[in-house]
């Protein structure tokens, strides 16, 4: 079979020609061929994306014209794992869905709308917004800032009388700084896009979920959630203050027939760069826990978690905090 960008990376390196030309790349950079060690089951094109924008789409084109004798082959499926649209799953459900320009948020959205969902995207960047609205027709763009309360009212409005599902996927990372480097700016900034937005909006869909007897609120935690040793100081705090307010808000409206659930990620490959000025003592204490990830997932793989959890066929979960991460948890 010919190797193609949709082919692992795992297959690529296993290939006596396509090994050779992986390596070679990487040692063009003085990258070690074991840092692919988390992300063997991800199709080679997904390195564009991780690569947060150093890779170019020409060197994955000229990777798969090298192996195939200059030409690039017709495309075909993935070998590994493909996302499983099911028809029909969010008909009649309106839908929030914010950070829904780029990543976990988009693929989110995505699936929903391709599901039959009314979906209203909230990001706070405008062009991207518009760019997958000229993919998605039909879902709503709502661009703002959630972290003031006029964006918040302007999803709401956008929503209308019914909101049947809320999905908090917006986040930041931090600059991985320990409690005693943190400054007010990044602690500020951090737990207002992480925290004080999701609970603000989630304060907002939630009486007219009461009013209708129904509806599934999911907020995107992290593996920092469920740790120390994930990420620094402000986004532990904030993911760890998600998941309480997530088994709060749980505990309190489940007999009102409303769920409120959490995912939490491990690592993810959604090419979102990190900060400026990043903590060099933080840095150096997580990246031994960092390295020992398991896998790297795409942002498709969280979507998948995310619209169970949102959708009837988790008719049964409330409270719950699934860890979506190749199993890094339980390491």
């Amino acid at each position: 079979m010919a190797l193609t960008a949709h082919s692992t990376i795992g297959e690529w390196l296993n290939d006596p020609t396509g090994g050779e030309l992986v390596r070679g790349l990487l040692a063009q950079s003085g990258a070690d061929p074991e840092s692919l060690t988390p992300v063997l089951g991800l199709p080679l094109q997904q390195l564009v994306t991780l690569s947060q924008g150093q890779m170019p789409q020409s060197v994955v084109d000229d990777l798969v014209r090298g192996a195939n004798g200059g030409e690039i082959p017709e495309d075909t499926e993935a070998t590994g794992w493909t996302e499983q649209v099911t028809p029909g799953r969010f008909t009649g459900k309106t839908v929030i869905v914010t950070g829904a320009a780029s990543g976990i948020g988009k693929a989110t959205a995505s699936r929903i709308a391709r599901e039959g969902g009314r979906v209203i995207a909230s990001d706070i960047a405008a062009e991207k917004l518009e760019a997958l609205k000229g993919e998605l027709p039909d879902i709503i763009a709502v661009a703002g800032d959630l972290t003031q309360q006029d964006a918040i009212d302007a999803v709401i409005a956008a929503a209308g009388v019914r909101i049947d599902a809320l999905a908090n996927v917006a986040g930041i990372n931090d600059d991985f700084s320990p409690a005693g480097e943190t400054t007010d700016a990044v602690w500020d900034r951090v737990i207002a896009i992480n925290l004080t937005a999701p609970f603000k909006l989630m304060r907002a869909v939630l009486p007219l979920m009461e009013k209708a007897g129904r509806g599934a609120i999911l907020n995107v935690a992290s593996e920092a959630g469920l740790r120390g040793n994930a990420s620094g100081n402000a986004y532990t705090a904030s993911k760890h203050g998600i998941i309480g307010v997530t088994k709060s808000a749980a505990f309190m409206y489940g007999p009102k027939g409303i769920r409120v659930n959490s995912v939490a990620p491990g690592g993810v490959a959604t090419g979102i760069p990190m900060p400026p000025n990043m903590s060099s003592y933080g840095s150096g204490r997580l990246a031994p826990f960092q390295q020992a990830i398991p896998t790297v997932a795409t942002a498709e793989h969280l979507a998948a978690s995310i619209t169970f959890l949102l959708s009837d066929d988790a008719v049964n979960i409330n409270g719950a905090v699934l860890a979506s991460d190749g199993g890094w948890s339980v390491q």
